[in-house]
């Protein structure tokens, strides 16, 4: 069985080599209308090429003290490195959860024409 304090533990540090030049970047909301709100501000802005809103989800999850079960939508985004401070921030001030999930993910490999396509989407 794992040992349950080890997620409390630092992680590794990430192998050495240069930084990923592109991100996916994941975030969830309530409602169909609030994703695609989400995703067209980020687009419109230049802050990702591209965010793909996955159909709803079931998350569990722990708030407040309590076990809740909601049905969420997914955006992921697409984008540059250089960008993500920018969409962050975004994601911030747009969404309407007090603590919204933004998990970024660093794409290692790619498509040379997807990833020029993002790159200059995003510049």
């Amino acid at each position: 069985m794992a040992d349950p304090t080890a997620l409390n533990e630092p992680a590794a540090p990430a192998p050495a080599g240069p930084p990923a030049r592109f991100l996916t970047v994941l975030t969830t909301t309530d409602s169909e209308q609030k994703a695609e709100r989400l995703a067209r501000g980020a687009i419109e802005g230049r802050l990702a090429a591209c965010a793909q809103i996955s159909a709803p989800v079931t998350s569990v999850f722990r708030w407040d003290g309590a076990v809740e079960t909601n049905q969420e939508w997914q955006v992921l985004f697409k984008t540059a490195s250089a960008r993500y401070a920018a969409l962050e921030a975004y994601l911030l001030d747009a969404h309407d959860y007090e603590t919204p999930e933004i998990i970024a993910t660093p794409v290692t490999h790619g498509g040379a024409g997807y990833l020029a396509w993002v790159a200059e989407e995003t510049s």
